[in-house]
């Protein structure tokens, strides 16, 4: 008598099934993840380029991420829209 709740080749189908499916779920939010990161703050990165470049004489940090947050500050130009 089996006592085995799966046949002898089921325990490696259903091993497969739960592995695909939870790399296909990792896979998923993993994506969704960098894209809200490029969708969240919603500068262009042609702008972050020319603040970075423009703020390198910076030796520290600090200094060069307060100098890149000005510059970007100070270039941000949103359309509003007209009635």
């Amino acid at each position: 008598m089996n006592t085995k709740p799966f046949p002898p080749g089921m325990h490696a189908l259903c091993t497969t099934i739960v592995a695909g499916t939870l790399s296909c779920l990792i896979a998923i939010g993993l994506v969704a993840g960098i894209v809200e990161l490029f969708l969240r703050d919603g500068t262009p990165l042609q702008n972050v380029i020319i603040a970075q470049q423009a703020c390198s004489e910076f030796s520290f940090v600090s200094e060069r991420d307060a100098c890149v947050k000005r510059f970007l500050a100070a270039s941000d130009h949103r359309r509003v829209a007209r009635r």
